[in-house]
C-alpha cells in the first residue's frame, strides 16, 4: 500500500517508524516549523527530523482549506493515510482522498475521552487502566469507526511523560496490525457508542495550580497529570513552587489545608483537605 503519514510530534514518531519499517511512506505531513527554548529559534518537528534523516520528503502545509494541499494529496495517490497527533483538523474532501481513508492513533479507549488532552485526563480522573484506539477518521471529533483498540494499565507512579512514551509505543503496534487488517481486506470497523462519550480539552498553565483543600490523593493525580507540563504549582511566601512528585500518606490531617506539618529529610508533609501528601521532588522559587 501506499501511504502519506501524518504527524508532528515526539508522540508520533514510534508510529512512523513502524510504519516505514512495513510500509511504502510517499511523503510526511507534519505542522510548521516553530520557535522554541528561550531564543525562540524555529526549530523542525521531531517526525520531520525523522523523515528527513531517511530520505522521506516532508510536506508542513500552513494552510489546508485552499485546495491546493488537497491537490497535492490527490498527485501522491495514497491508499491509506495514518495520522498521529497531526494536531490540525482536515476538511471532509481531505478526508476523502485516500480510499481507505485516514487512519488515526488515539491514546484512549473511545468512546472515552475524546478530544485534547486524552493522556492527562486519564490520569487527573484517577484511572488505573487506559488504552490505545486506531479508527477511520470523520468530520467529528475522534468520533469514527474503530479498527482496533487495546487496554494498558496505567501504573501508580505514571506521569503524562511517561505513560505518553508507553502508549506511543502500544499506538504503533497497534497502527502496524490496522494496516495489516485493511491491506489484507480483513479490517471489520465497528462505531462507537456516542451514549457514553465524554471529551478533553487542552490543558493551560493555570491547570496546575494546587488547591490545597482538595483531598490528598487528587492533589497527587493532578501532580502526575501536569507532568512534565505545565508542571503542578503552588505559591511559597509569594512565589510560585513547582512540585514534580509527589505521594499520598495514610495519615489524616491534623492541620488546615496547605499547611506543612512536617519537613523530613526527604520530603515536605503537607495537610490536605483529606490526607497528608508528601513532596518528594519540587523546585523552590529562585
Amino acid at each position: 500500500m501506499r501511504l502519506v503519514f501524518f504527524g508532528t510530534p515526539e508522540l508520533a514518531l514510534p508510529s512512523l517508524r513502524a510504519v516505514a519499517e512495513r510500509y511504502d511512506v510517499r511523503a510526511v505531513v507534519c505542522q510548521p516549523d516553530k520557535p522554541q527554548g528561550r531564543r525562540r529559534e524555529l526549530r523542525p518537528p521531531p517526525v520531520k527530523a525523522w523523515a528527513l534523516e531517511h530520505d522521506i520528503p516532508v510536506v508542513q502545509p500552513s494552510e489546508l482549506n485552499d485546495g491546493a494541499f488537497e491537490a497535492w494529496l490527490r498527485e501522491q495517490a495514497p491508499d491509506v493515510c495514518p495520522l498521529a497527533a497531526y494536531g490540525r483538523i482536515l476538511k471532509q474532501g481531505i478526508l476523502e482522498v485516500p480510499p481507505h481513508g485516514f487512519i488515526n492513533v488515539h491514546p484512549s479507549l473511545l468512546p472515552k475521552y475524546r478530544g485534547a488532552s486524552p493522556i492527562q485526563t486519564a490520569i487527573l480522573e484517577g484511572e488505573t487502566v487506559t488504552g490505545v484506539s486506531i479508527m477511520r477518521l470523520d468530520a467529528g471529533m475522534d468520533t469514527g469507526d474503530i479498527v482496533l483498540q487495546r487496554e494498558m494499565a496505567i501504573a501508580p507512579d505514571d506521569t503524562a511523560g511517561t505513560l505518553t512514551e508507553k502508549l506511543a509505543g502500544l499506538g504503533a503496534e497497534l497502527l502496524v496490525e490496522a494496516l495489516d487488517l485493511i491491506a489484507s481486506g480483513k479490517a471489520v470497523l465497528f462505531p462507537q457508542d456516542d451514549s457514553r462519550a465524554t471529551t478533553t480539552r487542552p490543558f493551560e498553565k493555570a491547570d496546575g495550580r494546587i488547591d490545597w483543600t482538595q483531598p490528598a490523593e487528587h492533589i497527587h493525580n493532578l501532580v502526575r497529570a501536569m507532568n512534565p507540563w505545565p508542571v503542578a504549582h503552588c505559591l511559597l511566601e509569594g512565589e510560585v513552587c513547582r512540585i514534580h512528585k509527589t505521594e499520598v500518606l495514610d495519615e489524616p490531617a491534623e492541620a488546615e489545608p496547605g499547611v506543612v506539618v512536617r519537613v523530613e529529610k526527604d520530603r515536605v508533609v503537607v495537610a490536605a483537605g483529606e490526607g497528608c501528601l508528601a513532596i518528594l521532588v519540587f523546585q523552590a522559587p529562585g
